[in-house]
């Protein structure tokens, strides 16, 4: 992004100012006349309990969103100038999710030492997470599409094993779950104690490096040829981010895509030194937070209380869609080459057979293999009649995943595309989850329409706005993922009504195949058969729209037609695997590129390999959840995904080539 300088800057920022103190005067007002102020202030009277309300809830609360928006804003300076990437923020790297974690095991498990062991598990999270992208993207020299995919994915990842926690420790986790949403609700100043002089001490460190800072900005040669020791003055600025991010998810949850957009606007308005960045950031990150909470009270007061954090991922996200075109220099950077040249296989009868017959054996085992309270035991005859719907129904599901997941990369030409990152799932299921509130009883002969309609609708959106500014596969994927956070932000939204329901809701989100009946398996695997076997008509578009839009409108192939129906059988399938195993699973990432791997490159030999790896892959899933903690499960969906994500970091660090 340039940094022109806006002759409409200082004019910007004063409205911006006025509309943020014009919203907190008039909530404060509502709350308490203006007379009465200075007294509740200073000096609440007991018995006045708007008083109380004034001195102990809405004043701190003021307070904190205007020091949480300033470090915000700040923690987001430091990782877009260090990794000189315009889309590094605490959320977007993943830094967040790692802190929340910690703070949760911490919480859960009770563990002694009380605020100060907390405080430790949240910075130790975030610096392992963000320790981890680091070192994901230093062999490809910290590249911006590396950084924020691996952010991401390992933010899901961390999302994954909170929803496991809270899984097994519904009730005692639900709090969490609402005031990780970013909740800024206060009972009395103590949040405020806490964050101020970490701030105050983080901000003067950021001054004491000034110098090293500026020169981070530069090419890394011309850094060194400075003086510049980069690696650590990298690694000590990255670890103050950390921290800092780790400080404001302890006082605050998580709030979102503030610290993307405070410097952003900050170069915008025309900031060119660091100085003037740095302090306009954290002038920014503080009215943008001020504004986005006061309206979140004057809308509590009228209709519902939205967490503040869920409202900034609702705006940041079309915000971030809006700004990648715009993005074009800075992002699109190096594909991530995951491709893996060698023999190309062709796939024979009997190879199929041996596929179709591992398939079988391992769904036998699945069957009779089990755990008991007096150990393990093997017993076909005694247990398929109740796990027959379930094993059905995970193997069905994993080899649609699979095929939409083929499809999707064909089709895109992205070997890292599937429904779970580009957030097609994620769109399947807010579909489902909508019918499932909106239709009481019975609802499952809606479900599959609606949860088509959600996918088909979320991958038509990601071609349009990826192409925008120039199709590329880096792009597409930032944008699915913009859109899968936007999905998953109105989820949680859902999860926090304390709408009785919510809870069955949230086994289902994570993958459960505990509650599929024999009808509803029986249905799943016909859905699967009609659907799997319209891929192979497919195959020539398949074959074509990898080598480019001008190549395959050369050879005759109808562009907008061909995408539409490979869009709509993607959307059918990934509609009727979310069904049942949830919208994540990484199996449509895993299973094409082992498929891949295994020499089958061609579409219809992948599509079907593919498809038996998938079914494999979800049926073990299934069974190890019934297994690992015995007498408590795991659902499939939710076991794929602690495979699934660290297999796509594997396939970030592979060298390009």
């Amino acid at each position: 992004m340039s940094a022109r300088t806006s002759p409409y800057s200082p004019l910007l920022i004063l409205l911006l100012a006025l509309a943020a103190l014009a919203l907190t005067g008039l909530n404060l007002t509502q709350q308490l006349p203006v007379d009465l102020w200075r007294q509740a202030a200073w000096q609440p009277h007991v018995d006045n309990i708007d008083e109380m309300l004034f001195h102990y809830s809405l004043l701190p609360r003021t307070v904190l969103s205007l020091l949480v928006g300033a470090g915000l804003g700040l923690a987001g300076l430091l990782f877009q100038q260090i990794l000189r990437n315009p889309l590094a923020e605490p959320t977007t790297l993943g830094v967040t999710a790692g802190a929340q974690l910690g703070l949760t095991v911490a919480m859960l498990w009770a563990l002694p030492g009380g605020e100060s062991t907390r405080q430790l598990a949240t910075i130790l999270g975030a610096l392992t997470v963000g320790g981890l992208v680091f070192g994901v993207s230093w062999g490809r020299r910290l590249s911006p599409v590396t950084l924020i995919l691996a952010g991401l994915v390992l933010g899901l990842y961390c999302g994954s094993a909170r929803s496991l926690l809270s899984l097994l420790n519904y009730e005692r986790l639900q709090g969490i779950f609402l005031w990780s949403s970013g909740m800024l609700n206060q009972q009395d100043w103590s949040k405020v104690s806490f964050l101020w002089p970490r701030l105050v001490i983080g901000l003067v460190l950021v001054l004491l490096m000034l110098r090293p800072l500026m020169l981070m900005g530069l090419d890394d040669g011309i850094a060194r040829n400075l003086g510049l020791g980069l690696i650590t003055a990298r690694v000590g600025g990255l670890g103050i981010a950390i921290v800092l991010s780790a400080f404001l998810v302890n006082a605050a949850g998580n709030i979102g895509f503030i610290g993307l957009f405070a410097p952003l606007l900050a170069r915008m308005l025309g900031a060119r030194r660091l100085l003037q960045r740095l302090w306009l950031s954290c002038l920014l990150g503080a009215l943008l937070l001020l504004f986005s909470d006061q309206m979140m009270i004057m809308l509590a007061r009228r209709w519902l209380d939205i967490p503040t954090g869920a409202a900034t991922a609702l705006l940041g996200a079309p915000l971030l869609l809006w700004l990648l075109p715009r993005l074009r220099n800075s992002v699109a950077g190096p594909e991530d080459g995951t491709q893996h040249p060698g023999r190309e296989r062709r796939l024979t009868w009997i190879g199929a057979v041996w596929g179709v017959g591992l398939l079988l054996l391992l769904a036998g085992l699945a069957l009779a293999l089990g755990r008991a309270d007096h150990g393990w035991y093997l017993s076909l005859a005694e247990m398929w009649r109740w796990r027959w719907p379930r094993v059905l129904a995970a193997g069905a599901a994993g080899a649609m995943l699979a095929a939409a997941g083929a499809l999707i990369q064909k089709m895109t030409g992205n070997p890292m595309a599937s429904p779970e990152v580009l957030g097609i799932s994620s769109g399947a299921a807010l579909g489902i989850v909508l019918m499932l509130l909106l239709v009481p009883g019975d609802a499952f002969v809606w479900l599959l329409p609606a949860g088509s309609l959600g996918a088909a609708a979320t991958l038509l959106l990601i071609m349009l706005l990826a192409q925008r500014g120039g199709f590329s596969g880096s792009r597409l994927l930032l944008v699915g993922i913009a859109l899968s956070t936007l999905f998953s932000t109105l989820l949680t939204l859902m999860l926090i009504s304390n709408d009785p329901r919510m809870a069955s809701v949230l086994t289902w989100l994570s993958g459960s195949t505990y509650k599929v009946s024999g009808a509803q398996a029986l249905w799943t695997a016909l859905i699967a058969v009609i659907l799997l076997a319209a891929t192979p008509l497919l195959r020539r578009w398949l074959a074509l729209l990898p080598l480019g839009g001008a190549t395959a409108r050369s050879a005759g192939v109808a562009l907008k037609p061909a995408r539409a129906a490979i869009l709509l059988l993607a959307a059918g399938l990934i509609a009727a695997a979310t069904l049942n195993v949830g919208p994540l699973s990484f199996v449509g990432l895993m299973a094409p590129h082992m498929a891949r791997l295994l020499g089958f490159r061609r579409p219809l030999p992948q599509l079907v390999v593919a498809g038996l790896l998938g079914a494999m892959l979800m049926i073990a899933a299934d069974w190890c959840g019934r297994i690992i903690l015995f007498p408590y499960q795991i659902p499939a969906g939710l076991l794929a995904t602690f495979f699934g994500a660290p297999y796509f970091i594997y396939l970030l660090r592979r060298p390009a080539g």
